[in-house]
């Protein structure tokens, strides 16, 4: 799906200014033959730098692109060379580039009609560098915030649908860092610390695929907190919402044996 938008968005910028205008550098020249600053006219350029894009030179590509706007900066392809420098360097994994190329795109162009796929662009390059549960989630914290700029901003757009949808990924692999942590300090026996954590997930992701691993977890909790009523509630809440669930059997169990019934 993202694949697909990326693409479509680009056909939407990215025009070639002269058909009939040779690639510069040509065949298989290095990149210093197309980077070297040598003072062009815009059309060679910026066909010079769609086929480095097109024959999957993203790095040159980018660097191109950035020419384009350096050397003609009044000229109607700058800003064009603009969102096409962020999508190579989207391309080429460099992110912040990314990122950073998108956001003097806004700074310039607020109001401009690509705006929409320049935020997606960044949400993209967010999204692209999450980690995985065990380490720090900042940059996934930073990705749902550009996500939802996006959803919330151009809700009528291309990108909203996709933008949901991966906010709702998000949202679920946060709520895994909560569930790490809250584990983590079951296994230590800090009952009170893990409480806390697995109730974030029920109030913060409760849609979440975590949900009902987490009110397990807080009827554990609560039982070695000596809390039954507290067992019992979770246990409930857990039935009534997923009766079916393994973590459902799990709980029942549990506040059986402890006499919390």
């Amino acid at each position: 799906m993202r694949k697909m938008i990326i693409k479509a968005a680009v056909l939407g910028i990215s025009v070639t200014l002269l058909s009939g205008c040779s690639l510069l550098g040509g065949g298989g020249g290095g990149a210093g033959a197309d980077t070297r600053y040598v003072a062009r006219d815009v059309d060679t350029l910026y066909n010079a730098a769609k086929g480095r894009l097109d024959s999957g030179q993203y790095k040159i590509a980018a660097a191109l692109f950035d020419e384009v706007e350096r050397q003609h900066p009044y000229s109607p392809w700058a800003r064009r060379a603009q969102q096409m420098s962020a999508f190579s360097y989207y391309l080429a994994g460099d992110y912040n580039k990314a990122i950073e190329s998108s956001r003097r795109f806004l700074s310039i162009h607020p109001g401009n009609k690509d705006a929409p796929y320049a935020y997606y662009l960044i949400a993209l390059s967010y999204y692209e560098q999450i980690s995985d549960v065990t380490r720090d989630q900042k940059i996934t914290e930073q990705a749902l915030t550009t996500l939802g700029e996006v959803a919330r901003r151009y809700p009528n757009s291309r990108y909203a649908a996709d933008a949901t949808l991966k906010m709702d990924l998000v949202n679920d692999h946060l709520a895994g860092k909560e569930m790490e942590i809250g584990r983590f300090y079951q296994r230590r026996g800090k009952w009170l610390a893990a409480t806390i954590r697995f109730r974030t997930v029920i109030e913060t992701y409760e849609t979440t695929t975590h949900a009902p691993e987490a009110l397990m977890r807080l009827t554990e909790s609560y039982l070695a907190l000596g809390i039954p009523i507290e067992a019992k509630k979770s246990a409930a809440v857990l039935g009534a919402n997923y009766p079916g669930s393994k973590w459902y059997e799990r709980a029942f169990d549990l506040v059986n044996k402890h006499g919390a019934t």
